[in-house]
Order: structure tokens, then C-alpha cells, then sequence
């Protein structure tokens, strides 16, 4: 018969003398709750991503309206045209490169968080159900 732990938590000691928590269920319940957090990572990750790609690529600046007689042509994204001339119509602090490597730097925080969140959830479901699987035979081996 195993003893409570010197804490009085009421948990029980396993083999070890390690207090047990909730066993398979709760590692489960866990797991479960890292991989939600996993996806909202990775759907922060993915729209800094997007953010970013619109950022270099998409074309900005002042429309020409059909009335007007001087048209300024749009500005190109950095990727599309990284050496165009500097002009009023043109300047945006966005699309400047030390401000896109920034917004690079930043995307590449919770991009590495989701990874590191997703394989930690993994690894825990997988310890969940091979805990589950020991926690099964001992039970169907004492019955």
C-alpha cells in the first residue's frame, strides 16, 4: 500500500518515491492543451509571415486618378524592385529594409515557439499513451 507524500497533497508515491499526479489522463489533458497552444502559435507565425510577404512584394504608393494629368507610378515592393529610386511619392518606413529585417527578426520568435511548442505536445501525447499502455497492462496483469 503506498503512503501520502510528505506534503500531505494526498497523492500517492509510485515505485520511485516520485509523488503521482493524474497518470496517463492528465498527461493527456495536457497534451491536448499544448497542441492548442501549438496551432495558435503557429497561426500568429503564419500571419507575421503573411504580413511580412505583402510588406516586401505588393506595390504601394499614390494612385494616379483618371482626372489627373502627372501620373506617379506606383511604388514596387523592395523584393520586386530593391533598387528603386528614392522619391517622396515612394518613401514609406516600412518598406525600408532595416524595418523589414526587424519585422523579419520578430516573425522568426514565434515561428520557432510553434515548432518547439508542436514537438513538445507531441512527444507528450506519445508519452501519455505509452504511460496509458503500462498503466493498462498493470492493471489487466493485477485483475
Amino acid at each position: 500500500m503506498a503512503t501520502a507524500d510528505a506534503q500531505d497533497t494526498g497523492e500517492t508515491a509510485g515505485d520511485t518515491g516520485i509523488p503521482r499526479r493524474g497518470g496517463a489522463d492528465e498527461m493527456s489533458r495536457d497534451a491536448e492543451r499544448m497542441e492548442r497552444w501549438s496551432i495558435a502559435w503557429v497561426l500568429l507565425a503564419l500571419a507575421m509571415w503573411g504580413v511580412l510577404v505583402i510588406l516586401m512584394v505588393s506595390s504601394y504608393g499614390p494612385d494616379a486618378g483618371p482626372w489627373s494629368s502627372t501620373r506617379n507610378p506606383r511604388c514596387e515592393g523592395p523584393l520586386i524592385a530593391p533598387f528603386q529610386r528614392d522619391s517622396y511619392a515612394c518613401h514609406s518606413e516600412l518598406r525600408q529594409w532595416p524595418a523589414l529585417l526587424g519585422f523579419l527578426a520578430l516573425a522568426v520568435i514565434p515561428t520557432i515557439i510553434a515548432a518547439a511548442v508542436t514537438v513538445y505536445a507531441k512527444v507528450l501525447s506519445r508519452l501519455a499513451r505509452t504511460l496509458g499502455e503500462k498503466d493498462g497492462e498493470r492493471n489487466h496483469g493485477t485483475a
